[in-house]
């Protein structure tokens, strides 16, 4: 794979399948979440790079070897000469890159105010003065790159989801043709993870840390994994959790959702969480068709003596 380098005027070709695009737009108007709509179908998202770093970081990101075919830069009007540099160097991609877009966030000045005071922050154009003020000033500045958007989007009216459901239709070649699951396995005395979209106890059924020949294994140990799946209750939570998440699948794929975070948690994440995170995950797969990746975060924490 060709890597992008900054050759003045032109910077040399990436191959036909990588794609970049450039998020800008009046601050406000939501650059983070299209950038995070964007992330959530694979896109490599880099935010506020010095644009003279740009060509630096793609000859990096499409480098051979490297995985990465689809980037995506955001870039803001703060501060009036990086803006110039910015645009300068959206100009170079556009002539040079074979698959580029630009995305322009927009939204009236009613619902960026509304926005600014709901956050209590300071216009980045304005920051002693009034928001309107940087409004008018940054609409001004960004007039150029709106011109030549290859997809505007006014937000004035959409919500956070409509936001990320706009851009996913919009990019809908890039989602990945399937929802994915994380398993993840986890200890309570070492805090629940903070991305889980659910979260099961494993704590009901009985320690294998105080049964003394399974204390130093694990959850990825047979007998660990016989211990607790023989306990009352653990083929029937087991079978349950499949349930609930074949009932609930649907309704995500139609929400748009792409991945989806299991966590399931025990004492110290090493026994009952393992065991329970890789059974369900094979099921899963087996029985609902699920692709299922497993995620043991606590299990390698040394047992209590």
């Amino acid at each position: 794979m060709s890597a992008v380098r900054d050759t003045g005027d032109q910077a040399e070709h990436t191959p036909p399948e990588a794609r970049v695009t450039v998020i800008t737009g009046l601050s406000g108007a939501g650059r983070s979440e299209a950038a995070a709509a964007l992330e959530d179908l694979g896109w490599f998202v880099v935010d506020n790079l010095p644009p003279a770093l740009i060509q630096t970081m793609l000859s990096l990101a499409f480098a051979p070897g490297n995985r990465i075919d689809r980037v995506a830069l955001v870039i803001d009007a703060r501060g009036g000469s990086f803006f110039d540099e910015a645009a300068d160097a959206v100009a170079r991609l556009r002539r040079s890159l074979p698959q580029f877009r630009l995305v322009f966030l927009t939204a009236s000045d009613e619902a960026l105010v509304r926005r600014f005071d709901a956050t209590r922050r300071r216009h980045p154009l304005a920051p002693d003065g009034r928001v309107v003020d940087g409004i008018k000033a940054e609409r001004e500045l960004m007039s150029p790159l709106q011109d030549v958007a290859d997809l505007i989007v006014d937000t004035s009216d959409l919500s956070v989801h409509e936001l990320r459901a706009r851009m996913a239709r919009s990019f809908e070649q890039d989602a990945p043709e399937t929802l994915t699951a994380t398993m993840i396995s986890f200890g309570y005395k070492h805090g629940v993870p903070v991305d889980a979209d659910m979260v099961f106890d494993a704590r009901f059924l009985p320690n294998p840390h105080w049964v003394p020949e399974l204390r130093s294994l694990s959850g990825r140990d047979e007998p660990v994994r016989d211990y607790v799946m023989s306990q009352p209750g653990a083929e029937a939570f087991v079978r349950s959790v499949v349930d609930l998440l074949a009932l609930l699948l649907p309704g995500y794929r139609r929400e748009g959702r792409h991945y989806l975070t299991v966590a399931i948690g025990c004492t110290g994440g090493r026994h009952r969480s393992v065991v329970l995170a890789e059974e369900l995950a094979r099921r899963l797969t087996a029985q609902v068709g699920l692709p299922c990746r497993v995620t043991h975060r606590d299990v390698d924490e040394q047992p209590a003596a």
